[in-house]
């Protein structure tokens, strides 16, 4: 009688272990951000002065009040709406245990700075910076996966300059990476897909919008899908 019960439970329910077993879409390891005219706006090179007090605090996306823009003369950086919904959602967790890189081609070592300034400044949520968040589930004190210029050693050329030395920082492999970038004035993305073999690339040409955002990850799971 033991013997029946037992065949009975193992043949009720056809598939049901192949379904529990099946494997998750893939999600990169690594997601590498342009910022000018993707996450923020506007392009730094526009910009002649460094951030100044008092900064422009408003709503968080219903997070409370916190840091939404930056001051750089008549000028305010601020993140795309978007953005900082996909940015709280990584501070928030959900996308573990991805973990974020900036490739960004700013066109002088001045526009480079205030970017760099601007990330310490700006909120996700209250407190926390958008620098913390980029940050997050990287070793303490890591910053070299925050790649902001085109002056030497870096160049125009991403795929050159700025994704080898993620890869070195990182130690994760292009395979593993997903790459938004407005491309707006150069195609970075069919650039970077194509001399770094393996990074899946995603178009945010009026700066970061969600589908793009969920269509980069569709991509990149279709890609290690095939």
């Amino acid at each position: 009688m033991l013997l029946v019960v037992r065949r009975i439970h193992a043949f009720a329910r056809p598939g049901a272990q192949s379904r529990r077993c099946a494997p998750l879409h893939a999600k990169p390891a690594l997601v590498v951000w342009d910022m000018d005219d993707c996450l923020w706006s506007p392009e730094m090179f526009t910009l002649n002065e460094m951030p100044s007090a008092p900064p422009v605090m408003g709503d968080l996306n219903g997070r409370g009040e916190g840091v939404i823009g930056v001051k750089s003369g008549g000028d305010t950086i601020k993140l795309f709406p978007d953005a900082l919904r996909v940015l709280q959602e990584f501070h928030d967790g959900a996308h573990d245990p991805t973990k974020l890189a900036v490739a960004s081609s700013a066109d002088t070592p001045f526009a480079a700075s205030i970017a760099q300034a601007a990330l310490d400044i700006l909120e996700i949520v209250p407190g926390v910076t958008l620098r913390q968040v980029l940050c997050r589930g990287h070793p303490d004190g890591m910053n070299d996966h925050i790649i902001i210029g085109r002056t030497a050693p870096l160049s125009s050329d991403k795929s050159k300059t700025h994704f080898p030395l993620i890869r070195e920082a990182t130690g994760m492999e292009y395979g593993e990476m997903l790459f938004f970038d407005d491309s707006n004035w150069s195609d970075h993305c069919t650039i970077v897909a194509k001399h770094c073999p393996g990074v899946v690339t995603q178009r945010t040409p009026r700066g970061l919008q969600y589908s793009e955002w969920e269509n980069g990850l569709k991509k990149f799971a279709a890609a290690k899908e095939k």
